[in-house]
């Protein structure tokens, strides 16, 4: 059966992996894509790989086939969610569908996710079941996503693939938050509109073009972005501090006429230096940390003053 549908599918090329799986992805894909919607587009994200080595797998393609990709080529390397974003700038169908290469062997999850969307649901997701990363970014994705449900009101679920589909009206919505401190799956949730998902077993993976450091600066301006968090720690080292001044004014009062301090020894009323010494490093080192979270807000806020542009699209390239 043809379904009546124009679908466009954005596809990310950033890692040589994803090169080499690009010629099956896309014969996997059109054929079922061909068989099942009346209309359709591929748009291929080029996120500074070897435009060479892209042609060598495309142009021996089917014309028919061909004639479906357009390439759109970075003219810097962005992070992920930018060059999704350059895609879905690009997406002209009913509905778009991220689809990752990993799914090259399970093209008929296209079809699934368009027959979930046509029961009410603007956005339809792929889950998986486990996530497969090392122990310090398994650790950091927790963390992550703990402080997310904890401190904002987004529903961001953790397990959830880059791979959807999202109606026209939903991508209209997504597109108009223009925010330079961009994390796609908090934007999801900001938009709303009913969502779904299905279950595979395909696991998560770390993105090999990404270093620890990136995903935990990623992690650190998703919080600073969506959500409370920091401004509630920033409260409780508030209060501890004022907690600790007490406890420090209430200890030399105590010792200046009784000469027994907190934890009942007799010392004379001269005496402290240490506790002093200690008292002054654990302010100084909340001062620092104080500091160094309203710098992240100020760089957050003058990176959305620049409003630099997310990415910039050297080329189109039609087959």
């Amino acid at each position: 059966m043809i379904r009546q549908s124009f679908i466009s599918i954005v596809g990310i090329l950033q890692s040589n992996r994803n090169i080499r799986e690009l010629g099956a992805w896309l014969q996997k894909t059109h054929e079922e894509l061909a068989d099942n919607f009346s209309d359709f587009e591929f748009v291929l994200v080029n996120n500074h790989c070897d435009v060479p080595l892209i042609d060598d797998i495309i142009r021996p393609l089917p014309e028919d086939l061909r004639k479906h990709i357009f390439l759109l080529n970075l003219s810097t390397p962005v992070n992920r969610d930018n060059a999704i974003l350059a895609g879905l700038d690009r997406a002209n169908g009913d509905y778009t569908v991220i689809f990752e290469t990993d799914f090259a062997s399970n093209p008929e999850l296209i079809t699934q996710l368009w027959e979930t969307s046509q029961q009410g649901n603007d956005v339809v997701y792929l889950r998986a079941k486990e996530r497969r990363l090392p122990l310090a970014q398994r650790v950091l994705y927790r963390l992550f996503y703990f402080i997310l449900r904890k401190y904002s009101q987004l529903k961001i679920d953790p397990w959830a693939h880059q791979s959807r589909i999202i109606s026209r009206r939903a991508l209209n919505s997504l597109l108009r938050l223009r925010e330079n401190s961009r994390y796609l799956k908090a934007n999801y949730a900001l938009v709303g509109y009913k969502t779904a998902f299905i279950q595979v077993n395909e696991p998560l993976h770390a993105d090999p073009s990404a270093s620890f450091g990136e995903q935990f600066r990623t992690a650190l301006v998703a919080v600073t972005s969506y959500t409370t968090f920091l401004r509630t720690l920033l409260l409780w080292i508030f209060l501890f501090s004022v907690m600790v001044a007490g406890v420090a004014v209430f200890n030399a009062v105590k010792v200046k006429f009784t000469n027994i301090d907190i934890f009942g020894d007799r010392v004379e009323s001269l005496s402290g230096w240490a506790f002093l010494v200690v008292l002054i490093s654990v302010f100084f080192a909340i001062t620092c940390l104080n500091l160094y979270v309203m710098s992240i807000y100020l760089s957050n806020i003058y990176s959305e003053i620049k409003n630099r542009p997310l990415y910039i699209i050297e080329s189109v390239k039609r087959y």
